[in-house]
């Protein structure tokens, strides 16, 4: 009998892409960035900062993101009830693909080859449940849709939110229930 499926989005989700923006917004700008100058956009939506968006496509810049904490745990504990696969919208991001696929082996090293899933639309996915940052993923998702907050979706009221890897495994101990 198969598992239930989860998918699960890389980048704001798993892997943490917001500090490597405010880090290039101060290089470009010379000014650090607080929570309350990108609250509800992503940090390359501020007028005038259109350019960091271009940053996505260099080889390398997806190799160095911090891992989000509990992710690690969390998803192994789930792996003994759930298959696992990371979904990640990859294909904007030529130079992407080498970078997350060599920060999953580092960071995630227990999900296997086949369970990574490099798309570009989403609503492929066949799955139980998506945990993404995007609302436009969960909306064409069959499932049930897990939003992950980031920055750029607090105003996002349509999905159940998660703040954080400890809300994420408190969701599924429910659902086992």
């Amino acid at each position: 009998m198969s598992k239930p499926r989860i998918a699960i989005d890389m980048d704001e989700v798993i892997a943490d892409v917001v500090p490597k923006f405010l880090d290039i917004y101060q290089r470009l700008f010379g000014v650090r960035l607080q929570p309350r100058d990108y609250w509800g956009k992503k940090v390359y939506q501020i007028d005038g900062a259109d350019q960091i968006r271009s940053f996505l496509h260099e080889k390398g810049f997806f190799l160095d993101l911090p891992v989000m904490p509990g992710s690690q745990e969390t998803i192994r504990r789930l792996m003994e009830d759930y298959d696992v696969f990371i979904t990640t919208a990859a294909m904007e991001f030529r130079a992407s693909f080498e970078d997350k696929y060599d920060w999953l082996a580092q960071h995630f090293p227990f999900i296997h080859w086949k369970n990574i899933v490099f798309c570009g639309d989403k609503s492929i996915i066949q799955a139980d449940y998506m945990i993404d940052d995007h609302a436009f993923n969960l909306r064409a998702f069959n499932g049930k849709g897990l939003l992950y907050t980031a920055p750029h979706n607090v105003h996002e009221t349509g999905f159940t939110r998660v703040d954080n890897w400890q809300d994420i495994s408190a969701f599924f101990e429910r659902e086992k229930r």
